[in-house]
C-alpha cells in the first residue's frame, strides 16, 4: 500500500492593484480611482459655491436667471452684478486659491513637513510686503506682481540661510520662517502707515488679504500664471512623489532630489507671489488645503489636482461667508481663513510635537 503525499500549496500573495496610468506625453501620472472621485466631488461643490456666490444677497442674480445671464441675455442690473461686481472677484477667488494649493502643496512635499507651507515661513508676509513697496513707494515703476515675487524669493532666501541647514530640518525652518513673517508683516504696516495712511481700506489686501473690487484684469494676472505655470507642475508630478521617499532613494531612481526640490520651491514661490499680487497675503489656505487633499485621497505624493481644487473650495467658501455674513460686511477674507487657519495650525503643532517631529 502505498501513500501519497500531498502537498498543501499556500494560496499566492495578493496583488496590490496598479492603479491606471494618465501619459502626458514623456510623463505617465498614476490615477487614483479615489482621487478621481474626490476630484468629481470638490468640482461639483466649487460649481455650487460659485453659483451661490452669484445667486445669494441683495444684488444677487436669481438661480433660475443665471444660465441667461452667464450667456448673456441678462439685464443690465445682471450683467452689472456679473461683470463688475462678483464675476471677478469669483473668478479672482478660484484662481487664488487654486494657485495656494498647488504651492503649499509643491512646498509640504518636497520639505516632507507639513507645516511648512509658503505662508507659515513668511513666503506669503514676503510677497505682501514686496507688494505693497512696488505699489507705494515705486508706483508706476515696478509692477506689483513683480515687487511680490520679488518679496517672496527674498524671504525664501533669508529663511533657507538663517536655517543653517537649506530646507531640511523642520523644526529651523518654522521657527526661521516665523521670525522672517514677523518682519515682512512689521515692513509691510510701516510702508502703509508711512506712505498711505489715509488709503487703508484700499491697502487693506497688502495686510489681511482681501477680494473686494477685483477687476478682470486681476483675474487674467493669477489665470494666467497657473496656465503658465501648468507645465511645470504636470513634469514635477512625478519627481516630487518619489523625493518623498528620501533623498538617496530619489536619486538612486533618477529624480535628482536637490534638483525637484529647487524646482518645486521655485515654482511654489511664483504660485505664492501671484496669488499675492492679486489678492494679498491670504493666510492658511497653502496649509490646510495639501492636508486636506492627502487625507481624501488616501494615496501617495503631493495629489496636486485635490489640492488645487480644495484650495480653490476653501477661498470661495470663505469669501461667500464673509460676503453673506451679517458681522463681515466689507471684512477681507484674509481675516476669516487666518481666524480658522490659527486653529488648524494648532492642531498639526500639537499632532507634529506628539509624534517628535518638531
Amino acid at each position: 500500500m502505498t501513500r501519497t503525499a500531498t502537498r498543501t500549496r499556500r494560496p499566492p500573495p495578493p496583488r496590490r492593484a496598479t492603479p491606471p496610468v494618465l501619459a502626458l506625453g514623456p510623463v505617465a501620472l498614476p490615477v487614483h480611482p479615489r482621487s478621481v472621485l474626490w476630484a468629481v466631488l470638490l468640482l461639483v461643490l466649487l460649481v455650487a459655491a460659485a453659483a451661490a456666490t452669484l445667486a445669494l444677497g441683495r444684488l444677487g442674480i436669481p438661480l433660475t436667471r443665471l444660465p441667461a445671464v452667464l450667456a448673456g441675455a441678462g439685464e443690465a442690473t445682471e450683467t452689472f452684478v456679473l461683470e463688475r461686481l462678483r464675476g471677478p472677484r469669483l473668478a479672482v477667488a478660484v484662481g487664488t486659491g487654486a494657485a495656494l494649493g498647488l504651492a503649499g502643496s509643491l512646498f509640504q512635499s518636497v520639505t516632507r513637513n507639513p507645516l511648512g507651507s509658503p505662508d507659515v515661513i513668511g513666503l506669503g508676509a514676503g510677497a505682501g510686503a514686496g507688494a505693497a513697496f512696488a505699489a507705494l513707494v515705486l508706483p508706476g515703476v515696478v509692477p506689483v506682481p513683480l515687487g511680490a515675487l520679488a518679496g517672496s524669493a527674498l524671504a525664501m532666501v533669508v529663511v533657507a540661510s538663517a536655517t543653517g541647514t537649506g530646507l531640511r530640518h523642520p523644526g529651523r525652518l518654522i521657527v526661521a520662517g516665523i521670525g522672517v513673517a514677523a518682519m515682512a508683516q512689521a515692513f509691510t504696516h510701516f510702508v502703509v502707515s508711512v506712505m498711505a495712511r489715509d488709503q487703508a481700506g484700499v491697502l487693506s489686501a497688502y495686510i489681511n488679504g482681501s477680494l473686494g473690487a477685483r477687476a478682470w484684469e486681476h483675474a487674467a494676472t493669477i489665470w494666467g500664471v497657473l496656465l503658465l505655470a501648468l507645465p511645470f507642475v504636470v513634469a514635477l508630478a512625478g519627481p516630487v512623489t518619489v523625493n518623498e521617499m528620501g533623498d538617496e532613494m530619489a536619486d538612486s531612481l533618477g529624480a535628482s532630489a536637490s534638483r525637484t526640490r529647487i524646482g518645486a520651491v521655485v515654482l511654489s514661490v511664483v504660485l505664492s507671489a501671484a496669488a499675492v499680487s492679486v489678492a494679498g497675503p491670504i493666510a492658511f489656505v497653502s496649509l490646510t488645503a495639501p492636508q486636506i487633499a492627502r487625507r481624501l485621497s488616501g494615496a501617495p505624493g503631493p495629489n496636486l489636482a485635490l489640492s488645487a481644487l480644495v484650495g480653490a473650495l476653501l477661498l470661495v467658501a470663505a469669501d461667500l461667508a464673509v460676503q453673506q455674513s451679517p458681522v463681515g460686511d466689507g471684512l477681507p477674507v484674509g481675516i476669516f481663513t487666518m481666524g480658522l487657519g490659527g486653529v488648524y495650525l494648532g492642531y498639526l503643532l500639537v499632532r507634529e510635537w506628539r509624534k517628535g517631529v518638531l
